[in-house]
């Protein structure tokens, strides 16, 4: 359904150290800058981007917005966690931990950006 998510930055570097981080805790690779404006961060199951605005204003969180990431067990949740907390990122939401949904059990960990966009890291549990 979507080929990429990109989030605006007001210091790219500030963002990019972040990202590296928390996505490196995931297991994706560093950021590839394009145009000394943005940086790219490639996996199989999709992109995610991180850009100056190209309107030159300042970079906003949407309101009521999430973006969620992936991760392969509740220690990668944790390390994406540790990692925004180390690299500028503040936590939100309840501390990282299991939460059961109508369908399954998650371990969920919540960060906001430098900018404040709102992200999580989410393990879904085998049935």
């Amino acid at each position: 359904m979507f080929s990429h998510v990109m989030v605006g930055a007001n210091d790219l570097e500030t963002s990019r150290k972040f990202y590296d981080a928390t996505l490196g805790a995931l297991g994706i690779g560093p950021g590839v800058i394009d145009r000394d404006i943005r940086y790219f961060y490639r996996s199989p199951a999709g992109v995610f981007s991180v850009t100056l605005p190209l309107d030159q204003q300042k970079a906003t969180a949407a309101n009521g917005s999430t973006i969620g990431f992936a991760a392969k067990s509740a220690e990668q949740v944790d390390a994406f966690h540790a990692a925004g907390l180390a690299n500028g990122g503040v936590s939100c939401e309840d501390p990282p931990g299991y939460r059961e949904g109508p369908s399954d059990k998650m371990y969920l960990a919540y960060l906001r950006d430098p900018v404040g966009n709102k992200l999580c890291a989410i393990f879904r549990e085998p049935k």
